[in-house]
C-alpha cells in the first residue's frame, strides 16, 4: 500500500497516522490520543500561506470533559500552553512526511512564542494554522514554519521559527 496524498484528512484518518500506517514503517507519525492535540486536518497543501511555499490547517473541537481541564488548574481550568504548541509542532513534521519525506518526526525549538490568549472548557474550536516557510529534503530532512492558533476565531498563539526534523529510526530497539 503506498501514500497517496489527500488535501485534507479525517480524524479516522490522523488515528492511522498515530498508529504508523499513513506514511509507511519508521516515517512520520502523530501521536495518539490523549496527546493528539487536533480531530481533523482541513488543509494541506506545498502551496499558499504566508510564504507561498505551503500551508497546514487543524481543528480541534473543544469540551468541558476534555483530560488537561481537570488537572490545569484545579478551579481555573485552562489548556495548557505547552499542549497547543505541541500541536503546531505535530503539525509541521505531519506535513514532512506528507510531502514524502523519510524519518520519524521530532520537535527541534522555535524562535519565538507570544501567548496573548487561552483555550477555557467553554471554548468550542481551535485552529491552528502553520505557514511553511523552508524544507530541508536532503541528507538532513527539517521544516520551517510559523504557526498561529486560534480559539473560537481569535488568534491566541502566535510561534514563529517552528523547527521539526525528520530521523532515521530504523535502529531503534
Amino acid at each position: 500500500m503506498s501514500f497517496e496524498p489527500q488535501s485534507s484528512y479525517t480524524y479516522d484518518e490522523i488515528i492511522t497516522c498515530g498508529e504508523g500506517k499513513l506514511f509507511g514503517p519508521g516515517n512520520a507519525q502523530l501521536p495518539l490520543p490523549p496527546m493528539l492535540m487536533f480531530d481533523r486536518i482541513t488543509k494541506v497543501s506545498t502551496e499558499g500561506g504566508a510564504y507561498g511555499k505551503g500551508v497546514i490547517e487543524a481543528e480541534f473541537d473543544i469540551n468541558p470533559d476534555l483530560w488537561f481541564f481537570a488537572c490545569h488548574f484545579k478551579g481555573d481550568p485552562v489548556m495548557p500552553g505547552c499542549l497547543g504548541l505541541d500541536a503546531l509542532w505535530q503539525l509541521l513534521g505531519f506535513y514532512l512526511g506528507w510531502t514524502g519525506a523519510p524519518g520519524s518526526g521530532r520537535a527541534l525549538g522555535l524562535g519565538e512564542l507570544k501567548l496573548t490568549g487561552q483555550v477555557k472548557p467553554e471554548t468550542q474550536l481551535v485552529k491552528y494554522v502553520v505557514d511553511i516557510k523552508r524544507v530541508m529534503n536532503a541528507r538532513l530532512v527539517l521544516g520551517i514554519g510559523d504557526g498561529k492558533m486560534y480559539a473560537d476565531g481569535e488568534l491566541i498563539y502566535e510561534a514563529g521559527g517552528l523547527k521539526v526534523g525528520l530521523f532515521d529510526n530504523s535502529a531503534k530497539d
